[in-house]
């Protein structure tokens, strides 16, 4: 017989072959109230908000790449890649079933810098997720961002259970490509 280590919100019980599973990709929320989902993504610059209203028990999930548009972009152009809509959008599925903004409390992930060469694109999504919790009122119970490691989330949005892991960087190769001389790429024909 092992030993199990108590279920805390970073620690959830074991996964379960009754759980319906859900990717949340890049771009997208999703809030539930059934105890049997179980969201889950994978994270680098990008950042995700896990949601949860402990007395509804309804949570959700968001995975955002940008934070917010630029100031000269138009409404045209705002779309589901920044995290201001994604804010919204996961806030308000919650509140459809049953969820309570002045109840919700908050565990943001990721903003990472994997990549040197892209910018501080992931200190600038931490930094909008924790001025929109601030600026919306939302209790930000945990956070768990930037650094350069990439994170893999699990969240159990019904009873608020997250378990988050570092996930390990993949080894690249030091040595750039050699180019190939112009001769040798050959034709191609397009049909």
């Amino acid at each position: 017989m092992s030993a199990t280590r108590p279920q805390t919100a970073d620690n959830p019980t074991p996964l379960d072959a009754t759980l319906k599973k859900r990717t949340v990709v890049q771009g997208e929320a999703f809030a539930s109230s059934d105890p049997a989902h179980e969201l889950n993504t994978i994270l680098g610059s990008c950042v995700a908000t896990c949601l949860f209203d402990p007395v509804a028990r309804v949570g959700g999930m968001n995975h955002f790449l940008l934070a917010e548009p630029p100031k000269s972009a138009r409404n045209e152009t705002f779309d589901s890649n920044y995290g201001l809509y994604l804010m919204e959008l996961l806030i308000n599925e919650m509140l459809k079933l049953g969820a309570n903004k002045s109840r919700l409390k908050g565990r943001l992930y990721g903003g990472a810098s994997i990549n040197p060469e892209l910018g501080p694109i992931g200190t600038a999504n931490a930094s909008f997720a924790r001025h929109f919790m601030a600026r919306e009122g939302i209790q930000t119970v945990f956070e768990d961002l930037e650094g350069t490691r990439a994170r893999r989330i699990q969240f159990r949005p019904a009873s608020g259970l997250v378990r988050c892991r570092e996930v390990a960087p993949v080894a690249a190769p030091k040595d750039k490509p050699l180019v190939r001389p112009q001769s040798a790429l050959g034709n191609v024909e397009l049909f």
